[in-house]
């Protein structure tokens, strides 16, 4: 399942320090693949934010320079990450802005702390690690342990063995927004 089926999609990736390396390249270049236009978004363009493995990524757009209606979804990956972001209002913001658009929001792993902060989980079918859970639970979502829970336009997963489904699931979502 290649080639252009997400041609003139725009997907933002969110990115911070300590982010899970493959939670962040494995969307990337498979949502590049499937031909979605993909921007990396953190809290400052042109900073460079290390993985928990080391691996670099440059941040390109900041929260302030991004907006969901230019945008068909976002992907939150997981690593300590999330509980950088979630930090920032705009990032919180966004997440919530394209929940509402009815766009995708995918979060893989600890990126339910954003989900969490962002307010969109309460009475939505969702997963995470394990670690989270509570959390998840106590912002009123409906945990599920499941490699990819799909709630309308929202996809979550639990770990990196989850990528592949996780990101089927999000082009799935993608394709039909």
């Amino acid at each position: 399942m290649t080639g252009m089926e997400l041609a003139g999609k725009k997907v933002a990736i969110l990115v911070d320090q300590i982010y899970q390396d493959l939670e962040v390249w494995y969307p990337y270049y498979r949502l590049k693949e499937a031909g979605a236009q993909v921007i990396v978004v953190g809290a400052r363009a042109g900073e460079t934010y290390l993985g928990k493995y080391g691996y670099p990524i440059v941040c390109e757009q900041s929260y302030q320079d991004v907006r969901a209606a230019d945008l068909d979804g976002v992907v939150v990956p997981g690593g300590y990450a999330p509980d950088h972001i979630r930090r920032y209002p705009k990032a919180n913001e966004l997440v919530r802005d394209l929940d509402a658009q009815g766009k995708l929001v995918a979060a893989i792993c600890h990126a339910g702390w954003v989900l969490c902060s962002a307010g969109i989980l309460k009475g939505r079918r969702v997963t995470c690690f394990s670690a989270i859970k509570d959390d998840v639970v106590n912002a009123g979502g409906l945990y599920e342990d499941a490699e990819v829970v799909v709630d309308s336009n929202l996809v979550t997963s639990r770990k990196p063995d989850d990528l592949p489904a996780f990101c089927a699931a999000a082009i799935r979502v993608l394709r039909g927004a």
